[in-house]
């Protein structure tokens, strides 16, 4: 698709959040607060020429690799958020994209997020076959007070739960949607922290696809005021998580 004539370097959208995508406590769920940067994400990708059409082109897609993400305060049920987005570094097989969440004024979240070139039928990385000369870059525009970084996976850790890759884990790549691991491991904390917006920041780190019917085991540890987590598959990590509590 051609470049839109709407397109600008900076992006924004708006969204009302809707019952489906509330906790019991009526306020947005973690996993989707990262749904929604995504599609903003995808959005501005989008209007921009580097769609997911774009690049299945060339066999090629974008899969996320790490993403920290900061949370001052969850929005409500029928909140209308704005998500602005920007990209800070894109050369090669990597880009950099910035994420911030606002209600009216106030930013309630950010996320730093690290994306590679994937090719769908190689399934490996290489480098961008489209222009992005077009986007201007930000690099000291940051949207979180730290960036994403690689989370420990040889701490101790205990089995929490075992479970098979299933259709409804699958995204349109044909391999674990990213927003799935990290629900797969919310289901295995406390609640009750999440429900009192307890939990500050995350980071998660994508270290080997997953694809239907694999078999992984989902490890967890904990010290001071911080849960983490490996997902596992023949004993070796597939994507790692830290949870940063109040």
């Amino acid at each position: 698709m051609p470049i839109s004539p709407q397109f600008t370097s900076v992006f924004s959208q708006d969204w009302e959040v809707n019952f489906l995508q509330c906790l019991p406590s009526g306020h947005l769920k973690h996993t989707e607060l990262c749904n929604l940067m995504q599609l903003t994400a995808g959005a501005h990708a989008e209007l921009g020429g580097m769609s997911f059409t774009d690049m299945q082109q060339h066999d090629q897609a974008w899969v996320l690799s790490r993403m920290r993400v900061e949370v001052d305060e969850l929005p409500k049920w029928r909140d209308t958020v704005t998500i602005k987005t920007w990209i800070l570094d894109l050369q090669g097989s990597r880009s950099i994209r910035a994420l911030e969440m606002y209600i009216g004024d106030k930013k309630v979240a950010g996320a730093l997020t690290y994306w590679a070139v994937f090719n769908t039928k190689l399934r490996k990385s290489e480098a961008l076959a489209l222009p992005h000369e077009h986007f201007e870059k930000y690099p000291d525009r940051m949207p979180t007070k730290e960036s994403f970084k690689k989370v420990e996976v040889t701490r101790e850790s205990e089995t929490a739960d075992e479970r098979t890759v299933l259709l409804s884990d699958l995204d349109i790549v044909f391999h674990a949607n990213n927003v799935k691991y990290l629900e797969w491991c919310l289901d295995a904390v406390d609640f009750k922290p999440l429900l009192k917006q307890q939990l500050k920041s995350f980071d998660m780190n994508y270290l080997r696809e997953l694809k239907m019917g694999d078999k992984i085991t989902l490890k967890k540890g904990q010290q001071e005021n911080q849960t983490y987590f490996t997902v596992e598959k023949e004993d070796k990590p597939s994507f790692a998580l830290e949870l940063n509590w109040a």
